[in-house]
């Protein structure tokens, strides 16, 4: 629990900023930068990091353990493709923040979810998850190159496959979750959900104080 604890506060303490800016702010100019940053994206971002770890403990406790991450990163490259192409998510940074209270609550719960279920939560949030990471290579001026699109959209595919499915992994092997119902599963989708909500609460706190001093 401990060890759990302490990776949730380094990863909380991650600045948004440096989470968005693998590269330090330099612009992708070649296939290795792309990959660079397209592995450096969601272990950065912290809020993507820790959907893509509930989602691989959630998997666990499917049919298809190791199927069922992948219809996230085919949605999640769909969307950052479309993002690329110019066409946005609407309410994409609420949608993230909702892919962790929800996720978080898939795991908290205890209880397995059906693989297709499963495969369409997975998705419907890798759409959104996938256009914040378009956000960075569509947001460059004159845009990049199809070497440096390439790269990141493999280095963003691989790195969140692994991710997930080492999540899992740890789930049962080191935390000895073999069920949905086992605590330590239950502990770590309680910390993501705890995420999410104090998420929302820094999404509404803007808007809020307008609201009472306006």
């Amino acid at each position: 629990m401990k060890k759990i604890l302490a990776i949730a506060a380094a990863a909380s303490l991650a600045s948004p900023a440096f989470a968005h800016h693998p590269l330090a702010g330099q612009p992708m100019e070649t296939f290795g930068h792309g990959l660079l940053s397209g592995v450096g994206h969601p272990v950065l971002g912290f809020d993507h990091l820790f959907f893509v770890i509930a989602m691989g403990i959630a998997a666990l406790f499917t049919a298809h353990r190791f199927a069922a991450p992948g219809a996230y990163i085919a949605a999640m490259l769909a969307g950052c493709g479309l993002m690329y192409a110019g066409i946005a998510m609407p309410v994409q940074e609420a949608v993230i923040v909702l892919s962790l209270l929800v996720m978080g609550g898939v795991v908290l719960s205890g209880r397995a979810l059906g693989a297709g279920t499963a495969i369409a939560l997975f998705a419907g949030f890798g759409l959104f998850h996938g256009a914040a990471f378009g956000g960075s290579i569509a947001g460059q001026e004159g845009g990049v190159g199809a070497g440096v699109l390439v790269g990141y959209l493999i280095g963003l595919g691989v790195i969140q496959y692994a991710i997930a499915i080492a999540a899992g992994w740890v789930a049962e092997k080191v935390l000895g979750a073999t069920e949905a119902s086992a605590i330590n599963a239950r502990l770590v989708g309680a910390m993501i959900a705890g995420v999410g909500v104090f998420l929302s609460l820094e999404m509404i706190e803007g808007p809020l104080l307008a609201a009472i001093s306006g």
